[in-house]
Protein backbone atom coordinates (compact mmCIF):
# COMPACT_ATOMS: atom_id res chain seq x y z
CA UNK A 1 0.00 0.00 0.00
CA UNK A 2 1.07 3.67 -0.33
CA UNK A 3 -0.31 6.62 0.96
CA UNK A 4 -1.38 8.83 -1.91
CA UNK A 5 -3.66 6.02 -2.69
CA UNK A 6 -5.53 5.92 0.96
CA UNK A 7 -5.51 10.02 0.39
CA UNK A 8 -7.10 9.90 -2.84
CA UNK A 9 -9.65 7.16 -1.61
CA UNK A 10 -11.08 9.18 1.07
CA UNK A 11 -10.85 12.34 -0.86
CA UNK A 12 -12.75 10.91 -3.50
CA UNK A 13 -15.56 10.30 -0.76
CA UNK A 14 -14.18 6.66 -0.68
CA UNK A 15 -15.12 3.90 2.48
CA UNK A 16 -11.43 3.17 3.41
CA UNK A 17 -10.91 -0.74 3.77
CA UNK A 18 -9.86 -2.13 7.31
CA UNK A 19 -6.51 -2.59 5.57
CA UNK A 20 -6.30 0.51 4.04
CA UNK A 21 -6.65 1.83 7.78
CA UNK A 22 -4.59 -0.23 9.78
CA UNK A 23 -1.56 0.39 7.01
CA UNK A 24 -1.93 3.85 6.94
CA UNK A 25 -2.40 3.74 11.38
CA UNK A 26 1.05 1.53 11.34
CA UNK A 27 3.00 3.35 8.61
CA UNK A 28 2.26 6.80 10.22
CA UNK A 29 3.34 5.67 13.61
CA UNK A 30 6.73 4.27 12.43
CA UNK A 31 7.07 7.41 10.05
CA UNK A 32 6.62 5.51 6.63
CA UNK A 33 4.06 8.32 5.77
CA UNK A 34 4.95 11.56 6.26
CA UNK A 35 3.23 14.34 8.39
CA UNK A 36 2.15 16.36 5.61
CA UNK A 37 0.94 13.10 3.56
CA UNK A 38 -1.41 12.11 7.30
CA UNK A 39 -2.19 16.09 6.81
CA UNK A 40 -3.79 15.63 3.98
CA UNK A 41 -5.91 12.32 4.75
CA UNK A 42 -7.15 14.40 8.40
CA UNK A 43 -8.20 17.22 6.00
CA UNK A 44 -9.91 14.27 3.68
CA UNK A 45 -11.54 12.22 7.07
CA UNK A 46 -12.78 16.44 8.13
CA UNK A 47 -14.96 17.20 4.82
CA UNK A 48 -15.98 13.72 3.83
CA UNK A 49 -16.24 11.44 6.93
CA UNK A 50 -16.25 8.34 8.14
CA UNK A 51 -18.91 5.43 8.92
CA UNK A 52 -18.94 3.65 12.34
CA UNK A 53 -17.06 0.91 10.95
CA UNK A 54 -14.57 3.03 9.74
CA UNK A 55 -14.25 4.58 12.79
CA UNK A 56 -14.47 1.56 15.08
CA UNK A 57 -11.33 0.21 13.04
CA UNK A 58 -9.21 3.11 12.96
CA UNK A 59 -10.01 3.16 16.76
CA UNK A 60 -9.31 0.02 17.16
CA UNK A 61 -5.72 0.70 14.72
CA UNK A 62 -4.82 3.59 17.46
CA UNK A 63 -5.23 1.12 20.41
CA UNK A 64 -3.24 -1.49 19.15
CA UNK A 65 -0.74 0.84 17.65
CA UNK A 66 0.76 0.82 21.47
CA UNK A 67 0.06 -1.11 24.79
CA UNK A 68 -2.79 -1.18 27.12
CA UNK A 69 -2.91 -1.01 31.08
CA UNK A 70 -4.21 -2.64 33.53
CA UNK A 71 -5.98 -1.39 37.25
CA UNK A 72 -7.25 -4.32 38.41
CA UNK A 73 -4.62 -4.63 41.16
CA UNK A 74 -5.86 -1.28 42.61
CA UNK A 75 -8.64 -3.47 44.18
CA UNK A 76 -11.42 -0.15 43.60
CA UNK A 77 -13.36 0.62 40.90
CA UNK A 78 -11.93 3.22 38.21
CA UNK A 79 -13.40 6.32 36.58
CA UNK A 80 -12.54 8.91 34.01
CA UNK A 81 -13.56 11.83 32.55
CA UNK A 82 -12.54 13.56 29.18
CA UNK A 83 -13.68 17.01 27.66
CA UNK A 84 -13.81 18.05 24.11
CA UNK A 85 -12.25 21.17 24.99
CA UNK A 86 -13.80 24.19 25.89
CA UNK A 87 -12.57 28.11 26.85
CA UNK A 88 -12.26 28.42 30.79
CA UNK A 89 -12.48 24.51 31.07
CA UNK A 90 -10.46 23.55 34.47
CA UNK A 91 -13.18 20.58 35.92
CA UNK A 92 -10.75 18.15 35.34
CA UNK A 93 -8.77 19.89 38.30
CA UNK A 94 -11.12 19.74 40.99
CA UNK A 95 -12.96 16.84 39.57
CA UNK A 96 -10.11 14.00 39.67
CA UNK A 97 -9.14 14.74 43.28
CA UNK A 98 -12.68 14.95 44.06
CA UNK A 99 -14.11 11.59 42.68
CA UNK A 100 -10.80 10.10 44.55
CA UNK A 101 -12.49 11.66 47.97
CA UNK A 102 -15.50 9.86 47.04
CA UNK A 103 -14.12 6.11 47.01
CA UNK A 104 -13.20 5.39 42.89
CA UNK A 105 -9.53 5.73 41.54
CA UNK A 106 -8.99 8.44 39.25
CA UNK A 107 -6.30 7.44 36.11
CA UNK A 108 -6.84 10.89 34.50
CA UNK A 109 -4.71 10.81 31.23
CA UNK A 110 -4.81 14.70 29.82
CA UNK A 111 -3.19 16.81 27.09
CA UNK A 112 -2.43 20.00 25.72
CA UNK A 113 -4.54 22.67 24.50
CA UNK A 114 -5.72 22.31 20.88
CA UNK A 115 -6.50 25.73 19.20
CA UNK A 116 -8.53 28.14 21.23
CA UNK A 117 -8.92 25.82 23.86
CA UNK A 118 -6.83 25.00 26.94
CA UNK A 119 -4.46 21.75 27.53
CA UNK A 120 -4.82 20.19 31.64
CA UNK A 121 -1.53 19.35 31.21
CA UNK A 122 -0.14 23.23 30.07
CA UNK A 123 -2.49 24.25 33.37
CA UNK A 124 -1.29 21.90 35.87
CA UNK A 125 2.46 22.62 34.87
CA UNK A 126 1.76 26.05 35.84
CA UNK A 127 2.39 25.03 39.22
CA UNK A 128 6.16 24.89 40.09
CA UNK A 129 7.80 21.35 39.89
CA UNK A 130 5.11 19.57 38.90
CA UNK A 131 5.37 16.78 36.35
CA UNK A 132 3.23 15.51 33.25
CA UNK A 133 5.39 12.97 31.93
CA UNK A 134 5.22 9.51 34.50
CA UNK A 135 5.81 6.10 33.78
CA UNK A 136 3.48 3.30 34.31
CA UNK A 137 4.93 2.63 37.49
CA UNK A 138 4.54 6.27 38.79
CA UNK A 139 1.18 6.33 37.70
CA UNK A 140 0.36 3.42 39.46
CA UNK A 141 2.29 4.76 42.77
CA UNK A 142 0.68 7.77 42.65
CA UNK A 143 -2.72 6.35 41.96
CA UNK A 144 -2.50 3.84 45.29
CA UNK A 145 -1.19 6.96 47.20
CA UNK A 146 -3.27 9.50 46.36
CA UNK A 147 -6.57 8.16 44.67
CA UNK A 148 -6.28 10.28 41.24
CA UNK A 149 -3.01 10.93 38.88
CA UNK A 150 -3.48 13.62 36.11
CA UNK A 151 -0.52 12.78 33.22
CA UNK A 152 0.18 12.92 30.06
CA UNK A 153 -0.57 8.97 28.20
CA UNK A 154 3.13 7.36 27.81
CA UNK A 155 4.83 6.93 24.54
CA UNK A 156 3.59 3.51 24.84
CA UNK A 157 -0.18 4.38 25.11
CA UNK A 158 -1.65 5.09 21.38
CA UNK A 159 1.53 5.97 20.28
CA UNK A 160 -0.37 7.29 16.63
CA UNK A 161 -2.70 9.48 18.40
CA UNK A 162 0.02 11.24 19.75
CA UNK A 163 1.29 12.20 16.71
CA UNK A 164 -2.00 12.63 15.16
CA UNK A 165 -2.99 14.98 18.45
CA UNK A 166 -0.27 17.60 17.68
CA UNK A 167 -0.53 17.42 13.75
CA UNK A 168 -4.68 17.88 14.32
CA UNK A 169 -3.42 21.22 16.12
CA UNK A 170 -2.13 23.10 13.55
CA UNK A 171 -3.70 22.21 10.60
CA UNK A 172 -7.25 23.01 10.71
CA UNK A 173 -8.70 19.49 11.49
CA UNK A 174 -9.68 19.84 15.23
CA UNK A 175 -13.26 19.31 14.58
CA UNK A 176 -13.43 16.09 12.31
CA UNK A 177 -15.73 14.40 14.73
CA UNK A 178 -14.60 10.58 13.21
CA UNK A 179 -10.94 12.08 14.47
CA UNK A 180 -12.18 13.31 17.83
CA UNK A 181 -13.77 10.52 18.92
CA UNK A 182 -10.85 8.09 17.53
CA UNK A 183 -8.65 10.40 19.76
CA UNK A 184 -10.44 10.49 22.76
CA UNK A 185 -11.64 6.62 22.69
CA UNK A 186 -8.67 5.00 21.47
CA UNK A 187 -6.76 6.37 24.89
CA UNK A 188 -9.11 6.08 27.03
CA UNK A 189 -9.74 2.26 26.25
CA UNK A 190 -6.06 1.40 26.05
CA UNK A 191 -5.91 3.45 29.34
CA UNK A 192 -8.67 0.63 30.86
CA UNK A 193 -10.39 2.66 33.15
CA UNK A 194 -13.49 0.78 33.92
CA UNK A 195 -16.08 3.59 33.74
CA UNK A 196 -15.97 7.08 31.56
CA UNK A 197 -17.64 10.06 31.71
CA UNK A 198 -17.59 11.96 28.39
CA UNK A 199 -18.28 15.86 28.81
CA UNK A 200 -19.38 17.33 25.31
CA UNK A 201 -19.05 20.72 24.82
CA UNK A 202 -21.35 22.19 22.28
CA UNK A 203 -21.76 26.05 21.50
CA UNK A 204 -19.24 29.08 20.22
CA UNK A 205 -16.14 27.94 22.08
CA UNK A 206 -16.38 24.48 21.44
CA UNK A 207 -15.81 22.09 18.16
CA UNK A 208 -19.03 21.28 18.54
CA UNK A 209 -21.10 24.57 17.35
CA UNK A 210 -24.83 22.96 18.13
CA UNK A 211 -26.27 20.17 19.60
CA UNK A 212 -27.12 17.67 16.47
CA UNK A 213 -23.22 17.48 16.11
CA UNK A 214 -22.80 17.05 19.60
CA UNK A 215 -25.08 14.05 19.78
CA UNK A 216 -23.14 12.78 16.98
CA UNK A 217 -19.90 12.85 18.66
CA UNK A 218 -21.26 11.77 21.98
CA UNK A 219 -23.15 8.76 20.19
CA UNK A 220 -19.95 7.99 18.57
CA UNK A 221 -17.94 7.51 21.49
CA UNK A 222 -20.67 5.98 23.78
CA UNK A 223 -20.74 3.12 21.01
CA UNK A 224 -17.66 2.73 20.84
CA UNK A 225 -16.28 2.89 24.88
CA UNK A 226 -19.34 0.31 25.68
CA UNK A 227 -18.47 -1.69 23.11
CA UNK A 228 -14.99 -1.80 24.03
CA UNK A 229 -16.32 -3.27 27.42
CA UNK A 230 -16.43 0.31 29.30
CA UNK A 231 -19.48 1.81 30.91
CA UNK A 232 -19.49 5.25 29.34
CA UNK A 233 -22.10 7.92 29.21
CA UNK A 234 -21.96 11.65 28.07
CA UNK A 235 -23.22 14.63 28.98
CA UNK A 236 -23.47 17.54 26.68
CA UNK A 237 -22.66 20.95 28.33
CA UNK A 238 -22.75 24.14 27.64
CA UNK A 239 -19.62 26.73 25.58
CA UNK A 240 -21.52 29.58 24.72
CA UNK A 241 -19.42 31.19 27.25
CA UNK A 242 -16.78 30.82 29.40
CA UNK A 243 -16.61 28.31 32.48
CA UNK A 244 -15.76 30.28 35.37
CA UNK A 245 -14.17 33.58 35.40
CA UNK A 246 -10.86 32.55 34.07
CA UNK A 247 -9.00 31.54 31.09
CA UNK A 248 -5.65 30.49 31.08
CA UNK A 249 -3.06 28.45 32.81
CA UNK A 250 -2.24 29.56 36.06
CA UNK A 251 -5.63 31.50 36.24
CA UNK A 252 -7.35 28.63 35.90
CA UNK A 253 -5.49 26.70 38.70
CA UNK A 254 -5.68 29.11 40.86
CA UNK A 255 -9.94 29.23 40.14
CA UNK A 256 -9.73 25.42 40.87
CA UNK A 257 -8.09 25.71 44.27
CA UNK A 258 -10.66 27.93 45.35
CA UNK A 259 -13.16 25.44 43.95
CA UNK A 260 -11.40 22.52 46.18
CA UNK A 261 -11.60 25.56 48.76
CA UNK A 262 -15.65 25.35 48.78
CA UNK A 263 -15.78 28.19 46.82
CA UNK A 264 -15.14 29.52 43.16
CA UNK A 265 -17.78 30.29 40.76
CA UNK A 266 -21.11 28.75 40.88
CA UNK A 267 -21.34 27.48 37.15
CA UNK A 268 -17.29 25.53 37.61
CA UNK A 269 -19.11 23.78 41.27
CA UNK A 270 -22.17 22.62 39.49
CA UNK A 271 -20.61 20.98 36.66
CA UNK A 272 -17.93 19.53 39.08
CA UNK A 273 -20.61 17.98 41.21
CA UNK A 274 -22.45 16.55 38.21
CA UNK A 275 -19.38 15.36 36.36
CA UNK A 276 -18.37 13.31 39.82
CA UNK A 277 -22.30 11.89 40.47
CA UNK A 278 -21.96 10.38 36.86
CA UNK A 279 -18.65 9.27 37.55
CA UNK A 280 -19.28 8.07 40.74
CA UNK A 281 -22.15 5.84 39.72
CA UNK A 282 -20.88 4.75 36.22
CA UNK A 283 -18.24 3.06 38.46
CA UNK A 284 -20.77 1.59 40.74
CA UNK A 285 -19.48 3.95 44.12
CA UNK A 286 -22.14 4.42 46.45
CA UNK A 287 -21.61 5.87 49.58
CA UNK A 288 -20.35 10.01 50.12
CA UNK A 289 -21.85 12.70 48.17
CA UNK A 290 -19.01 14.78 46.50
CA UNK A 291 -20.51 18.00 47.64
CA UNK A 292 -19.72 17.04 51.48
CA UNK A 293 -16.11 16.11 49.80
CA UNK A 294 -16.22 19.88 49.09
CA UNK A 295 -17.23 21.15 52.08
CA UNK A 296 -15.34 18.91 54.30
CA UNK A 297 -12.06 19.55 52.99
CA UNK A 298 -11.24 15.78 51.88
CA UNK A 299 -10.91 16.55 48.24
CA UNK A 300 -8.04 19.52 48.84
CA UNK A 301 -6.39 16.49 50.78
CA UNK A 302 -6.12 14.64 48.34
CA UNK A 303 -5.79 17.53 45.20
CA UNK A 304 -2.12 18.59 47.59
CA UNK A 305 -1.06 14.80 47.44
CA UNK A 306 -1.57 14.31 44.21
CA UNK A 307 0.14 17.84 43.15
CA UNK A 308 3.52 16.56 45.76
CA UNK A 309 3.37 13.22 44.40
CA UNK A 310 3.87 14.18 41.03
CA UNK A 311 6.57 16.95 41.72
CA UNK A 312 4.65 19.96 42.56
CA UNK A 313 4.06 22.35 45.01
CA UNK A 314 0.74 22.89 46.59
CA UNK A 315 1.58 26.23 48.35
CA UNK A 316 4.14 27.75 45.94
CA UNK A 317 2.73 30.92 44.64
CA UNK A 318 1.44 30.90 40.65
CA UNK A 319 2.98 32.39 37.51
CA UNK A 320 1.63 35.86 36.99
CA UNK A 321 1.94 37.85 33.70
CA UNK A 322 3.92 40.59 33.81
CA UNK A 323 1.40 43.23 31.90
CA UNK A 324 -1.98 43.40 31.98
CA UNK A 325 -4.61 45.22 30.43
CA UNK A 326 -8.19 45.97 31.41
CA UNK A 327 -10.75 45.91 28.82
CA UNK A 328 -13.95 48.31 30.02
CA UNK A 329 -17.88 47.37 29.35
CA UNK A 330 -19.00 49.35 26.26
CA UNK A 331 -22.71 50.16 28.06
CA UNK A 332 -24.35 50.60 30.94
CA UNK A 333 -27.21 47.90 31.12
CA UNK A 334 -27.25 43.69 31.18
CA UNK A 335 -24.33 41.65 29.69
CA UNK A 336 -26.26 39.06 27.85
CA UNK A 337 -23.14 37.42 25.36
CA UNK A 338 -19.71 37.42 26.57
CA UNK A 339 -18.64 34.85 23.67
CA UNK A 340 -16.56 31.72 24.40
CA UNK A 341 -15.09 31.22 21.20
CA UNK A 342 -13.49 35.23 21.05
CA UNK A 343 -12.06 34.81 25.00
CA UNK A 344 -10.33 31.38 23.35
CA UNK A 345 -8.57 33.32 20.92
CA UNK A 346 -7.50 35.90 22.85
CA UNK A 347 -5.99 34.23 25.58
CA UNK A 348 -4.44 32.20 22.95
CA UNK A 349 -3.19 35.21 21.43
CA UNK A 350 -1.94 36.26 24.78
CA UNK A 351 0.31 33.28 25.14
CA UNK A 352 -1.49 31.07 27.20
CA UNK A 353 -1.93 28.38 23.34
CA UNK A 354 0.27 27.26 20.78
CA UNK A 355 0.39 28.31 16.61
CA UNK A 356 3.01 25.10 16.24
CA UNK A 357 2.84 22.06 18.16
CA UNK A 358 6.11 22.51 19.31
CA UNK A 359 5.52 26.07 20.75
CA UNK A 360 5.66 27.21 24.54
CA UNK A 361 2.97 28.19 26.30
CA UNK A 362 2.98 31.11 28.91
CA UNK A 363 2.19 30.18 32.03
CA UNK A 364 0.65 33.72 33.48
CA UNK A 365 -0.92 34.25 29.83
CA UNK A 366 -4.96 34.78 29.92
CA UNK A 367 -8.40 36.28 30.44
CA UNK A 368 -10.11 37.61 33.48
CA UNK A 369 -13.87 37.95 33.54
CA UNK A 370 -15.09 40.38 36.32
CA UNK A 371 -18.69 40.12 34.85
CA UNK A 372 -20.66 37.15 33.49
CA UNK A 373 -23.68 37.17 31.25
CA UNK A 374 -26.97 38.38 33.90
CA UNK A 375 -25.06 40.59 35.19
CA UNK A 376 -25.53 44.23 34.82
CA UNK A 377 -22.60 45.90 34.15
CA UNK A 378 -21.95 49.93 33.78
CA UNK A 379 -20.24 51.89 31.25
CA UNK A 380 -16.92 52.00 31.69
CA UNK A 381 -16.02 49.47 34.39
CA UNK A 382 -13.56 46.49 34.19
CA UNK A 383 -14.93 43.71 32.36
CA UNK A 384 -12.43 41.53 31.17
CA UNK A 385 -8.17 42.15 32.50
CA UNK A 386 -6.05 40.82 29.78
CA UNK A 387 -2.43 39.22 30.86
CA UNK A 388 0.59 38.70 29.20
CA UNK A 389 4.34 38.41 29.58
CA UNK A 390 4.75 39.57 25.97
CA UNK A 391 2.71 43.38 25.15
CA UNK A 392 3.12 43.74 21.52
CA UNK A 393 0.80 40.76 21.52
CA UNK A 394 -2.35 42.99 23.00
CA UNK A 395 -3.23 44.52 20.11
CA UNK A 396 -3.55 41.18 17.99
CA UNK A 397 -4.93 40.00 21.21
CA UNK A 398 -7.92 42.81 21.35
CA UNK A 399 -9.22 42.38 17.37
CA UNK A 400 -10.29 39.08 18.38
CA UNK A 401 -13.05 40.71 21.22
CA UNK A 402 -14.81 42.66 18.36
CA UNK A 403 -18.09 42.04 18.13
CA UNK A 404 -17.45 39.25 21.92
CA UNK A 405 -19.51 41.45 24.06
CA UNK A 406 -22.93 42.56 24.06
CA UNK A 407 -24.85 44.76 26.51
CA UNK A 408 -28.56 45.13 26.49
CA UNK A 409 -30.79 48.02 27.85
CA UNK A 410 -31.22 47.68 31.71
CA UNK A 411 -34.06 45.75 33.02
CA UNK A 412 -34.01 43.42 30.24
CA UNK A 413 -34.83 39.98 30.58
CA UNK A 414 -32.35 37.39 30.45
CA UNK A 415 -32.09 33.56 31.14
CA UNK A 416 -28.92 31.81 30.80
CA UNK A 417 -28.76 28.79 28.97
CA UNK A 418 -28.44 25.67 31.95
CA UNK A 419 -25.21 24.15 31.95
CA UNK A 420 -26.18 20.42 31.33
CA UNK A 421 -28.13 20.53 28.24
CA UNK A 422 -28.32 16.45 27.50
CA UNK A 423 -27.26 13.08 28.29
CA UNK A 424 -26.62 10.45 26.13
CA UNK A 425 -25.89 7.14 27.84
Amino acid sequence: MDAISVIRAKRDRGELTDPQIDWVIDAYTRGEVADEQMSALAMAILLNGMTPREISRWTDAMIRSGERMDFTALGVPTADKHSTGGVGDKITLPLAPLVAACGAAVPQLSGRGLGHTGGTLDKLESIPGWRALLSNEEMLDVLRGCGAVICAAGDGLAPADKKLYALRDVTGTVEAIPLIASSIMSKKIAEGTGALVLDVKVGSGAFMKNLDDARELARTMVGLGRSAGVATVALLTDMSTPLGLTAGNALEVRESVEVLAGGGPADVVELTLALAREMLTAAGVRGKDPADALRDGSAMDHWRRMITAQGGDPDAPLPVARERHVVPAPATGVLTALDAYAVGVTAWRLGAGRARKEDPVQAGAGVELHAKPGDHVTAGQPLLTLHTDTPERLPYALEALTGAVTVAPAGTAFTPAPIVLDRIG
